[in-house]
């Protein structure tokens, strides 16, 4: 995969005049493994074990065997001294797997669990703390440890039985149309408009359908799991019916892959960043807060915590997830404002009839 770092096989360096010992290694053909260009021996079978080797007068260091990941970020190190340290620890990552498939899955899983509960964290925090009382949009709906704690339990369980296998095959599936998964990253400026142009997309995606799970039959028997909570928390993002998660994620997951598809440009690490952007978006629109410093003050198209907790609290409107223009155009927004610019719109046209 990484064709273009070359890690040639160094000896170990020369050892004390006291105490010589030999390093005994496997040098026949099989035990060497492709790493970029390069050939390096993998079942090294050395006598020396432990970091540091005492005898009975001085230490002496054993460095890193390549095989280990830290022993391949040094290899990637000495030799592609043009990467930066983030992706030269990406890079070793990637050889020291050995399989894309597994890589990109086990990073990928790992980092959508540290952020949705890392960010959902501070939210559990503010709920305990009531001067913020006076910033809860419902304030007399302040979610208990019990409902925080079987939220997490079946967002979890959703997690593993739902998000995990879908997270497995991302890889192959976006490899396929274009992915790339290679060092050296792609510049800001690339990824910035592309995650601009992916948050539209899901957007628009999350907006029809959101709605339509608004629709009777579907509302009763896939969305209605989502409402539990006319008072939304932070962990609350994610809870929903497994059917739900699979539908709306799409709108996350292929936005990406259908650019990518497409345009046939797409890096992987502009995928996560993409993903993180869009939990944290999520999570805050689910928090219940709105502060004097929330976005949608400073963008008025964004929508936020005020717009997503009038959908949960009215049960209908507010389709949209970042922005408020789909629901202003089509006339979904919901809330006391909404419905006053309504009345105000028939007495207008009533006038006119007359």
């Amino acid at each position: 995969m990484y064709s273009h770092i070359c890690t040639p096989h160094s000896s170990l360096p020369s050892e004390p005049a006291v105490h010589r010992r030999k390093a005994q290694v496997d040098t026949s053909p099989t035990s060497f493994r492709h790493v970029g260009a390069s050939r390096r021996p993998i079942n090294s079978v050395i006598t020396l074990t432990g970091r540091y080797l005492r005898n009975s007068t001085n230490f002496f260091d054993v460095p890193a065997q390549p095989d280990t990941y830290w022993g391949q970020f040094d290899e990637i190190s000495k030799y592609n001294v043009s990467l930066n340290y983030f992706e030269r620890l990406w890079a070793a990552w990637y050889t020291y797997m050995n399989n894309d498939v597994l890589a990109t899955g086990i990073m990928s899983f790992v980092m959508h669990e540290v952020v949705y509960f890392g960010r959902a964290l501070p939210w559990i925090i503010i709920d305990c703390i009531p001067y913020f009382n006076k910033y809860k949009i419902q304030n007399h709906k302040i979610p208990s440890a019990k409902e925080q704690w079987q939220c997490a339990m079946l967002v979890l369980l959703s997690h593993f039985t739902v998000e995990l296998p879908q997270i497995w095959l991302f890889h192959p599936m976006a490899q396929f149309f274009g992915l790339q998964t290679s060092v050296p990253f792609p510049p800001l400026y690339k990824m910035a408009y592309q995650i601009a142009i992916f948050f539209v997309m899901e957007d628009t995606w999350h907006y029809w359908t959101h709605r339509a799970m608004h629709w009777g039959p579907l509302y009763k028997n896939i969305h209605k799991i989502h409402h539990q909570y006319s008072a939304p928390f932070g962990l609350a993002a994610e809870y929903a019916s497994p059917i739900e998660v699979m539908i709306l994620g799409l709108g996350t997951v292929g936005s990406p892959i259908l650019w990518c598809a497409l345009t046939k440009d797409l890096h992987i690490l502009t995928m996560y960043v993409w993903i993180i952007f869009r939990l944290f978006q999520a999570i805050d629109a689910h928090s219940g807060y709105e502060f004097p410093w929330s976005l949608h003050h400073f963008l008025p198209f964004w929508a936020g915590a005020d717009h997503h907790d009038t959908h949960h609290e009215r049960f209908i409107g507010n389709y949209s997830s970042s922005f408020r223009w789909w629901d202003y155009v089509l006339d979904t927004e919901s809330g006391p404002e909404a419905s006053k610019r309504r009345r105000e719109r028939k007495l207008a046209k009533a006038r006119k009839a007359q």
